[in-house]
């Protein structure tokens, strides 16, 4: 019977690669998710901001201010916002006197809040630009 000696360390050495290599994606897909979290949680904050009244909906500077207050620990997090009117039926109209026939003119916030996150290795099979965007749509009251 030949000598099986060392085959466990060869093993290992096989497949200690591709472990690493699964743990440094499930990584990488962690603070991917981190960070889409929070900035979707910036975005409902900076509308939430906006939404508490008329005149916290006009304005765009404080709504952008707690939209990044909302996630300091971000990097790079870049915030807009935007007061839309619309009508019951949808459709938009100017919020300097517009009028619907359909009934009042509803005052919106609309916070998009984005960033980058870089991953630990890069994955060029996957096409990953790295990303973040979401935004929020709150009626004002």
């Amino acid at each position: 019977m030949p000598s099986r000696r060392g085959i466990a360390t060869v093993e290992f050495a096989l497949i200690v690669p591709l472990l690493l290599l699964l743990v440094a994606a499930v990584v990488d897909y962690t603070l991917l998710m981190r960070a889409a979290i929070a900035v979707g949680d910036a975005a409902r904050a900076g509308a939430e901001f906006g939404s508490i009244s008329a005149a916290n909906a006009a304005n765009t500077s404080g709504i952008q201010t707690a939209a990044l207050n909302a996630a300091p620990d971000i990097a790079g997090l870049s915030a807009t916002a935007a007061k839309v009117c619309s009508c019951s039926n949808g459709n938009t109209v100017n919020c300097s006197g517009g009028t619907c026939p359909s009934g009042p003119v509803r005052t919106y916030v609309r916070v998009t809040v984005q960033t980058t996150v870089s991953p630990m290795f890069t994955y060029p099979q996957l096409g990953y630009t790295g990303a973040v965007k979401a935004m929020a749509t709150m009626r004002a009251q």
